[in-house]
Parts: C-alpha cells; sequence; structure tokens
C-alpha cells in the first residue's frame, strides 16, 4: 500500500473520531495470539473458558482476549491493520472484512481449512475467488406476525412479497393495522430482497424484475399499505411499531423474540413465527459475523487454529445455547437443538425455521467493491421512487451508471 495513503489514512481516522490510537502497544509475548471480538463481553465466562480449553490443549500458546465497543470496531481495525503490531484474529461483520480484503489488509483463509461450514455460507466470504475471512456465526431473520389481526383479516401468513402485496388491502380494511414495516432503507435490505429475484448487481439493477420489485413497493406506498416512514425507519423502529399492535408482519431474526417479550408481553402471547417472505428464486437471505487475520498479524497459524477450535462442533453448540444465534457449523445444525421444538415454544420454533433457512440460500447475496456506497445509492432510488412522482426505469437506469461508476 503506497506509505502516502497510509499516512492519509491515519490522519482522518485521528481527525475524526478525535481520539489517538497508540500503536506503540506493549510488545506481544512470543506465543500470545491477540484475538480481538465485538461486544462480547456480556458472555465473558463462555470466551474464557473457551481459551482456557484451547490453552489447555496448546500449552505453548497463550490467547489475550480484548473486547471491543461494536461502534469502535471498524475505525480500531482499520487502524490495527495499517500498524505493525495488530491484532491476530478480529471479529468483524463480512462488508467490513471485505473492505479490507479489497485492500489487500488481510492474510488468505485455505479453503481445505473451511470444511467444517457449509460451503453457500464460505461462497458468501469469497472475494476474487479467495476466502479471507472465517465464519463465527449467523442469524436468518424470519416471518414475526401477530396471530389476531392475521385471524381478524382472514388472511394466511404470505410467502412471497407478492402475496403479501395482494393481502394488504384486507388487512388495512378489516383491521386498520398496516400489513408489514420494511425497513427497506437501512444498510443492504433492498438488495437483499432484490437478491431474491434474482437481481444481484450493477447490470441488473434496471433490469424488469427489479423495476417489479420497486413498483409493488411503490403501488403498496402510494395506496398507503405500508407507513410512510418504510423509507427511513430501522429495523429497531420497526419492531417497536409492532409491538404496539399496528403491525401484523415484520421480518426479524429470531432473537428479537426475547425483545418482544420483555418488552410487550401482551404482544409476545399473540405472536407466532413462519419463514421468512421470498421472492421468485425461493432463496433465503441471512447474516454473518466473522474472523479476520491481518496480513501483518504475527501468529497467523495459531490464529487460524483458535478460530477454527471457536467454531468446532462442541464450541458452537454452546454459543448457540447462550446467544440465541445460528451455528456456522454442519455438524451443529444437524442436533436436535436446531431440529426440534416444543410446539408451544416459539423461540425454539423461530430456531429451528431459521437453521433450516440455511439450508436453501443460494444464489447467495454477496459484499461487493465499495459495499456501503452501492447501499446509498439503492437506498436513494428506493426513496425517489416511493416519495416521488417519478419514473421507475429512469431513476433505475442512473443507479445502474452510478452502481458501474463504483465497480470501474
Amino acid at each position: 500500500m503506497d506509505k502516502k495513503l497510509v499516512l492519509i489514512l491515519i490522519t482522518a481516522i485521528v481527525l475524526i473520531t478525535g481520539v489517538f490510537f497508540v500503536f506503540k502497544n506493549t510488545p506481544q509475548k512470543d506465543n500470545e495470539v491477540v484475538f480481538w471480538t465485538l461486544q462480547m463481553s456480556d458472555f465473558a465466562p463462555y470466551i474464557n473458558g473457551v481459551i482456557s480449553d484451547f490453552e489447555k490443549q496448546n500449552p505453548d500458546v497463550k490467547i489475550k482476549w480484548v473486547d471491543v465497543p461494536f461502534s469502535e470496531g471498524e475505525k480500531r481495525t482499520l487502524a490495527s491493520v495499517l500498524s505493525d503490531n495488530p491484532p491476530d484474529l478480529v471479529n468483524l461483520n463480512p462488508d467490513f472484512s471485505a473492505t479490507l480484503a479489497q485492500k489487500g489488509a488481510l492474510s488468505e483463509i485455505p479453503k481445505e481449512k473451511t470444511s467444517q461450514f457449509p460451503s453457500a455460507i464460505t461462497d458468501s466470504l469469497t472475494y476474487n475467488g479467495k476466502i479471507y475471512s472465517i465464519p463465527w456465526y449467523a442469524t436468518s431473520a424470519v416471518t414475526i406476525y401477530n396471530k389476531e389481526l392475521l385471524n381478524k383479516s382472514g388472511i394466511k401468513v404470505p410467502e412471497t412479497y407478492g402475496q403479501m402485496s395482494r393481502y394488504a388491502q384486507s388487512v388495512k380494511d378489516k383491521t386498520g393495522a398496516y400489513i408489514m414495516l420494511p425497513n427497506i432503507t437501512e444498510n443492504d435490505t433492498m438488495l437483499k430482497i432484490l437478491n431474491k429475484y434474482g437481481v444481484s448487481g450493477a447490470e441488473f439493477i434496471n433490469s424488469k424484475e427489479s423495476v417489479e420489485v420497486f413498483a409493488l413497493f411503490k403501488d403498496l406506498y402510494a395506496k398507503n399499505l405500508i407507513p410512510k416512514e418504510t423509507v427511513t425507519i430501522t429495523l429497531q423502529e420497526s419492531l417497536e411499531k409492532y409491538m404496539s399492535g399496528n403491525i401484523v408482519f415484520i421480518t426479524a431474526g429470531a432473537n428479537f423474540l426475547n425483545m418482544i417479550k420483555e418488552n410487550a408481553p401482551s404482544t409476545y402471547k399473540i405472536t407466532d413465527v413462519a419463514p421468512q417472505i421470498t421472492g421468485d428464486c425461493g432463496q433465503n437471505d441471512f447474516s454473518l459475523m466473522n474472523f479476520v487475520i491481518p496480513l501483518k498479524a504475527k501468529h497467523k497459524q495459531e490464529a487460524l487454529d483458535f478460530a477454527l477450535f471457536l467454531t468446532n462442533e462442541k464450541n458452537q453448540l454452546e454459543l448457540a445455547k447462550l446467544t440465541g444465534i445460528l451455528t456456522v457449523n454442519k455438524e451443529t445444525l444437524k442436533n436436535e437443538f436446531y431440529t426440534k421444538y416444543d410446539r408451544n415454544d416459539i423461540m425454539a420454533k423461530a430456531r429451528v425455521i431459521s437453521a433450516a433457512q440455511l439450508n436453501k440460500i443460494q444464489p447467495v447475496y454477496k459484499t461487493r467493491k465499495g459495499q456501503k456506497d452501492i447501499n446509498n445509492i439503492v437506498n436513494l432510488a428506493v426513496q425517489q421512487i416511493l416519495t416521488g412522482d417519478t419514473d421507475i426505469q429512469k431513476v433505475l437506469d442512473k443507479a445502474a451508471k452510478d452502481w458501474k461508476s463504483i465497480e470501474e
């Protein structure tokens, strides 16, 4: 990497954050692997237990665990990988991991070392045909719904967005509620919906299929069948609307059921879950958290060994039971924890549905170069199309042009 560019990046970090990260860290011991996680301190007994087990099996290696606040993760990681003393193993999201891979800042992971993970998951982490990340855990959203409003509407749970749009007027007429409050301008939400229709790149964003998807949401918005907040709302805010009884369906991770139970117990009593809504391709979307090994890490092999230990069958199952996340280990996914549930336990039901959805995730939505800029382009198109009297095709033609310029 050009030295002037490195200096500019470091200076920008200091100026923007107002925080100076001192790179003259305490020197690592020869056998000390520095391991960073993102806001996992609540699970310290688990993490420390895994570290202890690994160190017993590998007496020549010591793990130094540092838990970083989620909001600090990206800037601290960027600062560290530009230094000569980065951590050896870092927990990141795939978007930022891909950015670092594109900049040549990460070590390649040998493909043969990823056999314990479903191939579709590791495929989603590739960049230029190479793997630079190790998956740690996943989520796959389910459809969470209000049974009382559903019954009053006289509809069934929609399987596709097309069905959802056809049911929307009946829901409004019979209940006064909205069928859904999709957070389609938050991060890459709209891109994941489009991927379910085979719209997966700049060359497809202005295609006939894409126009039809945008038209579906524009029609719902124009007829006030989805709330006006759709163009700005976050998932957290959408959840709050659901808990107040004004929304029939939301799409969210199974872990959000706990929030409903704690904050709106009366709504939780009339809540049930179903598989996530799909598109023409019939696949499900999912989200990942992963590990990366910086290119300048001093203990690459030990870091890789520890990452694979963290994601083995036993440790994955223990983490899943503590947190409600989905395992990314193929053998753990076969455990009855992910295959059986009591019909009165909707959290267990959601977990089983989510795990089963990982069996059908192709074609996988992949992070691309300049992902944040691409998100902004698509989300701006959503806002222009839904809120303005604009030609959908023209807006998407411009989006395609802007997207292609990022990838050139």
